[in-house]
C-alpha cells in the first residue's frame, strides 16, 4: 500500500507515532535514532479500523536505513463487519505472501498489546502504486479514465489474473480461516451471512430482504466450487504500478473458505456498479463480463458454471452491508437503502 490516495497527515496523535517509534525498536536489533517521516492516514477507513502508512527511518552500524511501512489497526468501534477476523487477516497475507501466486505486501510483524496503539496492530510494507479508486466511479474519472486502452488492457488483465490466481492456493493451507456454520467453506460463507442479516435486522422488520435471501438459498448452486475467498474481491482494493500492472492485493479483512465463485461474484457485480448501474459505458481495453469469466477460468483452472447465482449472492451482501453502513452513519434504511432486498429479487428473477 501507497499514500498515492489523497492522504492526511496524522498530527493529533504524536504521542501514539512516539509509542510506535519505540515500539519499532524492539523490532530492529541494534537500531538507532529510528524516527518516522511523511506519516499520513489512509482516508475512508475508519470502519476497518485506522491505517497509517510512513517511511521509517534509522542509523545501523553507522548506516541510514529507511524502509516504506503500512500499519493496519485493528477496529474496536463502529465496525462495518460482524466477524472479528483481525489475526486471519494477517495471517491470509502472510499465507498469500509465502505462496507466491498472489501479490501482496511483505508482512512484517503482528503485535498484540493494545497499549501501544490502543488496539492490537500488524505492520507491512509499503508498496508503491495507485488505485482505482469506487468514488467518483473508475469508470467515470481517474487512474483508467486517464490511461490509453492498451494501459487498461494491462490493468484488467493483471487484476483478472491476480484475482484467478487465489485459486491456486491450496484451501489446506487456510484451515485457520474456518468458521461456524456447517462442515463445508459453502455452508460456513451462508451461516456467516445469515448470522449478519439477524445483526442488521435484529427485529425481522425487513421482509423483502428476508424472503429475498431464502429465495436466494432455495436456488443455490449445483457448483460449489472449493477455494479461499479475498472477501473484497474489487479493482478497487489493488494497487497499480507504473506498467499498469497489479502491484499488490490489499484489503484482506473478511476472508473465508467460502470457495472459489464468491469472488468472481463479487467482483462481477462491483465491476456492473461502476459501469452498467451508473450509466457509465466499459472504457475501451477494459474486458468485459465474458471476457473476465474466460480468463479467470483459465487462470484458476475452475468452472464458472452457475456465476449468476454468486453474483445474486454478492448483490445480496451489498444490500445487507449498505444497511450496516446506513446504521453506522445513523440514516434511516430509506437513506440510501429503498427497498433492501430488491435488487436481489431482481437478479434471481433472471436466474
Amino acid at each position: 500500500m501507497t499514500g498515492s490516495r489523497t492522504a492526511r497527515v496524522v498530527s493529533p496523535q504524536v504521542g501514539a507515532l512516539d509509542a510506535l517509534s519505540r515500539w519499532l525498536g524492539s523490532r530492529l536489533p541494534n537500531a538507532t535514532g529510528i524516527h518516522l517521516r511523511n506519516v499520513r492516514n489512509l482516508p475512508g477507513a475508519d470502519m476497518s479500523g485506522q491505517t497509517i502508512l510512513f517511511d521509517a527511518v534509522w542509523h545501523q552500524v553507522g548506516t541510514e536505513h529507511t524502509k516504506g511501512m503500512v500499519v493496519r489497526v485493528k477496529p474496536t468501534q463502529h465496525t462495518l463487519h460482524l466477524d472479528d477476523l483481525f489475526n486471519e487477516h494477517y495471517a491470509i497475507i502472510q499465507l498469500m505472501h509465502a505462496q507466491k501466486h498472489v501479490r501482496v505486501a511483505k508482512p512484517l510483524w503482528f503485535e498484540t498489546n493494545s497499549s501501544i496503539l490502543g488496539a492490537p496492530f500488524f505492520v507491512m510494507e509499503k508498496i508503491e502504486g495507485r488505485v482505482a479508486l469506487n468514488y467518483p466511479p473508475y469508470s467515470n474519472s481517474g487512474l483508467l479514465v486517464d490511461a490509453g486502452p492498451a494501459e487498461r488492457r494491462s490493468v484488467w488483465e493483471s487484476a483478472v489474473r491476480q484475482l484467478a490466481s487465489i485459486q491456486l492456493v491450496p484451501v489446506t493451507s487456510a484451515a485457520f480461516l474456518a468458521l461456524p456454520g456447517g462442515p463445508t467453506g459453502f455452508d460456513q460463507e451462508v451461516s456467516r451471512w445469515r448470522r449478519f442479516l439477524s445483526w442488521v435486522d435484529p427485529g425481522s422488520e425487513l421482509t423483502l430482504l428476508r424472503a429475498t435471501f431464502k429465495r436466494l438459498l432455495a436456488a443455490g448452486p449445483s457448483n460449489k466450487a472449493d477455494g479461499i475467498a479475498w472477501g473484497d474481491a474489487r479493482l478497487g482494493n489493488m494497487m497499480i504500478d507504473s506498467n499498469f500492472e497489479v502491484a499488490a492485493v490489499v484489503n484482506w479483512e473478511q476472508p473465508s473458505l467460502g470457495g472459489a465463485l464468491h469472488d468472481l461474484g463479487w467482483w462481477l457485480q462491483c465491476d456492473y456498479n461502476q459501469t452498467t448501474r451508473q450509466g457509465f459505458s466499459r472504457l475501451d481495453g477494459m474486458g468485459d463480463r465474458a471476457d473476465t469469466i474466460a480468463l479467470w477460468s483459465e487462470v484458476s483452472g475452475k468452472s464458472a458454471a452457475d456465476i449468476e447465482w454468486y453474483e445474486a449472492f454478492a448483490c445480496f451482501k451489498m444490500e445487507c452491508l449498505a444497511l450496516r453502513m446506513a446504521a453506522l452513519r445513523k440514516k434511516s434504511v430509506g437513506s440510501g437503502t429503498a427497498d433492501p432486498g430488491r435488487r436481489t429479487a431482481e437478479m434471481l428473477n433472471r436466474l
